[in-house]
């Protein structure tokens, strides 16, 4: 179990992730276990990727929420200069999640923080939207982590360069990373400045219970809370 630095000690934790549309529970769990979360969308937009979208449960089976976005010749934008297209989407979203999770024991419980952001116009970039919603979810979670973004740093070249610096800039002494990075980030890099990287491990949820059928861990958070409240800590691994 990693272990959040405390008030008084020099170590810090640091994370590095691209914002995600209303993301699973491990996202979040990666959030609470770190002292710094930093959204990283000075990357480049990529389609049919979790920065849009995310799957909840329905009783025909796991069902897609895709919001659209502006992409048509725009291959080199980045995350956080990505439009979202239109406002239709977020009806059509809260209306997906209602039939879904109407009967869930604690839809009127979320629904009392979560249907005023889908209701809101206020949301023109997928970035803005998205750091929103994790906000919210973290504030009901009771995830104290510090959330910054890639834009308040200056940035250098390099995959691994990169990352390290703006962990070297956040105070960063351990960078916390998703096992998927273990393709292309170098180990040495954060070595030389100092850096302890550890991966972090998704493995090992316990199911909770949930609506429509056979058990899925890869939903949205969505699906945990309104079937858990504010009893999802116990089905997650470091949101105390």
């Amino acid at each position: 179990m990693l272990a959040k630095a405390t008030r008084g000690e020099e170590l810090k934790k640091v994370a590095i992730l691209q914002s995600n549309y209303i993301p699973w529970k491990g996202y979040f769990d990666l959030i609470s276990a770190v002292d710094e979360f930093i959204l990283y969308d000075d990357m480049q937009y990529t389609r049919r990727d979790w920065r849009n979208r995310n799957q909840i449960k329905t009783p025909q089976g796991v069902q897609w929420l895709t919001i659209p976005v502006q992409v048509k010749g725009k291959y080199h934008q980045k995350i956080f200069e990505t439009e979202i297209d239109g406002t239709e989407w977020a009806a059509n979203h809260w209306k997906a999640l209602s039939q879904n999770y109407g009967r869930a024991p604690y839809f009127d419980e979320i629904s009392a923080w979560l249907e005023p952001l889908y209701r809101s116009s206020r949301f023109t970039h997928i970035s803005q939207l998205n750091r929103c919603f994790i906000e919210a979810i973290c504030n009901y979670l009771e995830i104290n982590t510090v959330i910054s973004s890639s834009s308040d740093y200056a940035l250098i070249d390099g995959k691994t360069e990169r990352l390290a610096h703006l962990c070297a800039q956040a105070g960063g002494t351990e960078y916390i990373s998703g096992p998927a990075a273990r393709d292309y980030v170098e180990e040495a890099i954060f070595s030389d400045q100092g850096i302890m990287l550890t991966w972090f491990d998704y493995k090992g949820y316990p199911e909770y219970p949930q609506l429509w059928g056979e058990f899925s861990h890869g939903v949205s958070i969505l699906d945990l809370l309104f079937n858990c409240g504010k009893n999802s800590p116990k089905y997650m691994r470091y949101v105390p």
